[in-house]
């Protein structure tokens, strides 16, 4: 068996991204599961390619879990833990965003990593993205 994941496009703009997750857990968990890939989202109008992506706002509620956001690099970087059993009101406004500070084998692109969870425990997380060109 496996998670039942989705993700779903809301916004791909010239500048900002709008990207929804979702996981209902079967106990088997994500481990550095890509989310977002810079290299998938559109162009702007020059015609030059997303490079890395720049957090601006993140919208979660975690059921039993914690996700960790992670800037994907040959060593994964924490750009933001989100906590366990959230009222489902939760937001960060990260006003110019969290830029993708990953070092070596950096891609620009978004992982998940899932936490201490078990069968039913759920998140959904809404991504707001700056996009770096």
């Amino acid at each position: 068996m496996a998670d039942t994941v989705t993700s779903q496009t809301i916004q791909d703009g010239e500048r900002v991204a709008v990207l929804k997750f979702t996981n209902e857990s079967d106990g088997t968990g994500e481990s550095s599961v890509k989310k977002v890939d810079v290299s998938a989202l559109t162009t702007n109008s020059a015609g030059e390619s997303c490079t890395s992506v720049s957090i601006a706002r993140i919208y979660w509620a975690c059921v039993g879990m914690r996700v960790n956001i992670e800037f994907d690099a040959t060593t994964n970087v924490l750009a933001m833990p989100l906590p366990a059993d959230s009222t489902g009101d939760e937001y960060y406004d990260l006003f110019s965003g969290i830029p993708n500070n990953a070092g070596s084998g950096v891609t620009g692109d978004i992982d998940f990593t899932t936490v201490s969870h078990s069968s039913g425990d759920a998140y959904s997380i809404i991504l707001v993205l700056n996009k770096n060109y």
